[in-house]
């Protein structure tokens, strides 16, 4: 019996032993990541750096000699690589104010980077943990305050909202409750309407929901292509489409009453015209273009600027030669004058009024280009395939402005017209030239 007793204890023992052991653990574990969060919103507030911020610094040190070297890429267009994810880049998103710039990765997190940095040597960043999950898609509110992620294992959506603090700097709040599940596919693409009213999720399958954005469901389509490649809102937040097997784009009106109740989701129009399955589309940012890419080997240029209630279809207006392959993503730019096609690691820049093939740029990631897309000024392309955020000078669009702008001037009657275009032609081609003349990294 005394043996038996002893032998009890001493197992009672080793397992508090244990206990202790992985609770001191877990603790030293969170109070690290506590002080890297700290120092990390301490250097954009400008705060200075106390002792607490060397641990980290000293942690990241000796982490980095264990750690396989980042893929390195040099370009002229490369305005800058934004490097402070530590696992592949999931998805990226432009705020609608211009200010920011959302990426979410493996690695558990969202950043929050200022574009106003892309220029500088350094590029700073703020942090939302993803606590238990990490987020394959982020899309920021229209008013630039929140934005929402897509949880990897949770299969559905959970919101964050940025707190403003004194510094300047954000603090992110998730929400209380994450959206039902509802897809039974792996999802494609999530998107929130700038007018606010709805949330967009789209699966492979043929599933589409539009929300509320109290994580109700509106409504649901089946967009009866087989499997869906793609599905986006438009950035006006009146439309909804999709692309996939058929050689077509479906595009649905989300139509609101006048007191902002939901009505319906009307079909809209088709873009009809591919000779195989569409990877995916874009709108320009008023929403009056679209452009394709598909299997057929061509991207196609549209006019959606149509009177649809009247049945009046898009207008086809250039069809261009391109590579592409399955998971190409193509962007247009928000004025419509350049379209951007993704190709596995390579990208291309076409001029959309004359369909050339401006810029290309070979191994850009070391992994399949996941997300590409423009600034809302225009200025820069981003994109995302590793653990790095690539960001480019959009050269096709200086080229192209300064060319309309020459038209302009030719049909310019008053002078005050003449000069404002002048100058405006010198500024653009000065930014032009200082990005071709810098060197390369």
């Amino acid at each position: 019996m005394e043996v038996a007793a002893l032998f009890a204890v001493t197992l009672l023992l080793g397992a508090l032993v244990v206990l202790v052991a992985l609770a001191v653990g877990r603790r030293k574990e969170e109070i690290r990541e506590e002080i890297e969060q700290a120092a990390e919103f301490a250097a954009i507030g400008g705060v200075a750096k106390g002792p607490a911020s060397k641990k980290p610094k000293q942690e990241k040190q000796r982490s980095r000699k264990d750690k396989p070297s980042q893929h390195t890429f040099s370009h002229q267009l490369l305005a800058a690589s934004l490097k402070s994810h530590s696992a592949n880049v999931t998805c990226l998103d432009f705020s609608s104010n211009g200010k920011y710039l959302a990426s979410c990765a493996e690695d558990r997190t969202v950043r929050i980077w200022s574009t106003k940095d892309f220029l500088d040597r350094e590029h700073k960043c703020l942090r939302a943990n993803v606590d238990l999950d990490y987020a394959t898609l982020v899309r920021f509110s229209p008013d630039s305050r929140a934005f929402i992620t897509w949880l990897a294992n949770g299969d559905t959506i959970r919101i964050f909202k940025m707190i403003k603090k004194e510094d300047g700097t954000f603090s992110f709040k998730a929400s209380s409750e994450d959206f039902p599940q509802k897809h039974k596919a792996p999802i494609l693409n999530i998107g929130i309407a700038e007018t606010g009213k709805f949330i967009m999720t789209a699966s492979t399958d043929t599933s589409i929901y539009i929300w509320d954005l109290k994580g109700d469901v509106l409504a649901s389509i089946n967009t009866n292509q087989i499997t869906n490649s793609y599905a986006a809102v438009s950035p006006c937040g009146r439309f909804v489409a999709s692309c996939g097997f058929t050689p077509d784009v479906k595009v649905w009106e989300v139509c609101f009453g006048k007191g902002g109740e939901f009505k319906e989701v009307a079909r809209a129009f088709d873009l009809k015209g591919h000779s195989a399955g569409v990877h995916a589309f874009a709108f320009s940012n008023d929403s009056r273009r679209m452009v394709t890419v598909s299997k057929d080997g061509t991207w196609k240029l549209w006019n959606t600027d149509v009177e649809y209630k009247k049945q009046q279809d898009p207008y086809l207006l250039k069809t261009v030669p391109c590579v592409s392959s399955e998971g190409s993503l193509v962007a247009l730019s928000p004025d419509g004058r350049v379209v951007a096609i993704s190709d596995g690691c390579n990208v291309a820049m076409y001029s959309a009024a004359t369909g050339q093939l401006e810029e290309e740029l070979h191994g850009v990631h070391s992994e399949e280009i996941n997300d590409l897309r423009f600034d809302i000024n225009g200025r820069f392309l981003v994109c995302s395939g590793d653990k790095a955020i690539r960001v480019f000078h959009n050269t096709p669009g200086y080229r192209a402005a300064i060319r309309d702008m020459q038209d302009m001037l030719k049909k310019a009657q008053n002078e005050a017209m003449k000069q404002r275009l002048q100058q405006q032609i010198r500024d653009a081609q000065s930014s032009l030239d200082t990005v071709l003349a810098a060197p390369v990294d």
